[in-house]
């Protein structure tokens, strides 16, 4: 590039990282031009996926504090080239109601002729590998899953439906593991159809692991026949647990396919064409529920006991209301999304406002049932211990009708996931002691 030295791109962008502005300097470095980028773009995308998972937060949060940031880095082209270069951020206020508030950055990039982008290449630390899967799995939101199977195998214990003998860890590992495939199975698939079908490509709000997937497509982690090809060893690996617990008890077989069946379906045809269950006004948000609740417990007390029973579907039922909440409040930040791309789900249908009484009405529905199953002898009184964690409820729900528009809700969205890990934690401990 002629002169390329006396270019200056200048950027600016709101605290989402949404591109406003996009000067001739923009253009001419990144190959793009104002109308590709304005608003419809992020300034994470001139990034190598590296740069921004390990140091984009931390010279964001150091420009806000000190007033700008400097370092060299290495950008991406349109053409996917890459760019050495020197990057200075500095934050953007603006006056309102006499409060001077910050509401976004600006960004200065002049590119370094004297060095390779290997040579400015911010250094990964040691825990980018371990993110990076993390991010690419989403393996946070497997709690979903664990916290169900483990209700399920100690209800089936203390219950009396397990025969008088001790407790198989052996079968009780398979089955763990096989769940827990099936869940990164459905992760996968689900980021995966998501991306081919536009959803979250079109998602601008909220970069974070609770809005638009995981972004690992995005941000260069996995490519789209790298993601179906995880999502497919996943499947496997659940499969190969399954044909083991067949093995294992051959008298299970035709139980263990038809729930491995729904289980499986489910998770697939969530986003995947022709059912898309995410984008039918309710049947998303009912598969999640059934799938992560109900079905889940049930078949795994059939997988450990041999026995189909209605009490084992029914004690699923107040942690998949939990896990459909999850669900609820990550659907806020990606319903302008989700509605362009053709995903109709409830939240969207309902409009984010009065989405925020279905968040309650989860949460109280889930405490209700618990009640219900003890009145009913289905559960024992020290399951009533899950109440305790009523509070805690009570502080998200009053986050979520506050912060319904605000980019602060994304704190709340991962608080969800902790608060169903600590019912589900209460509840396990009331059955399995009290």
């Amino acid at each position: 590039m002629k002169d390329s030295n006396k270019i200056k791109s200048v950027i600016t962008c709101d605290m989402e990282g949404r591109v406003e502005t996009f000067n001739k300097g923009a253009e001419q470095i990144f190959g793009y031009s104002s109308d590709e980028v304005i608003g419809k773009m992020r300034v994470s995308n001139f990034s190598p996926g590296n740069v921004v998972l390990s140091h984009v937060a931390t010279w964001l949060k150091t420009a806000s504090k000190e007033g700008e940031y400097k370092s060299e880095t290495t950008f991406v082209h349109k053409d996917g080239s890459l760019i050495p270069a020197n990057i200075k951020i500095t934050p953007n206020f603006k006056t309102i109601d006499g409060n001077k508030i910050q509401v976004g950055y600006c960004g200065q990039t002049t590119i370094i002729n004297n060095k390779s982008p290997e040579e400015t290449m911010p250094p990964n630390p040691w825990w980018f590998k371990l993110l990076s899967g993390l991010v690419i799995t989403r393996l946070p939101f497997l709690s979903a899953t664990w916290i169900p199977v483990i209700l399920a195998s100690v209800w089936s214990y203390n219950g009396g439906i397990t025969p008088p003998s001790p407790f198989n860890w052996l079968l009780f590992s398979i089955v763990f593991a096989g769940a827990s495939f099936l869940h990164l199975s459905a992760n996968t698939f689900n980021d995966y159809f998501d991306w081919k079908s536009g959803a979250d490509k079109l998602n601008n709000d909220y970069f974070l692991q609770y809005s638009g997937g995981s972004r690992a497509i995005e941000l260069g982690l996995i490519s789209e026949s790298g993601l179906f090809r995880l999502g497919s060893i996943f499947t496997f690996l659940a499969v190969l647990c399954g044909l083991i617990i067949m093995l294992i008890s051959p008298d299970k077989i035709i139980g263990l396919l038809i729930y491995g069946l729904i289980g499986s379906a489910g998770g697939l045809f969530y986003t995947a064409p022709p059912f898309r269950f995410s984008s039918r006004k309710g049947l998303g948000e009912l598969s999640i529920g059934l799938l992560f609740g109900p079905i889940m417990t049930m078949g795994v007390v059939y997988a450990l006991t041999g026995i189909h029973s209605l009490e084992a579907f029914y004690i699923g039922i107040p942690l998949g209301l939990l896990t459909t909440a999850i669900l609820w409040v990550n659907q806020f930040p990606d319903t302008p999304s989700d509605i362009a791309s053709g995903k109709i789900h409830l939240v969207a249908t309902l409009g984010t406002k009065n989405a925020r009484w279905g968040y309650l009405a989860l949460l109280v529905s889930s405490f209700l049932t618990i009640y219900f199953l003890f009145s009913n002898g289905v559960l024992p009184s020290g399951s009533l211990i899950m109440m305790y964690s009523i509070p805690l409820g009570i502080y998200l729900t009053k986050k979520v009708f506050d912060d319904f528009e605000k980019r602060e809700l994304a704190t709340t969205c991962a608080n969800t996931i902790y608060f169903h890990m600590l019912a589900g934690i209460l509840l396990i401990i009331g059955i399995s002691f009290f």
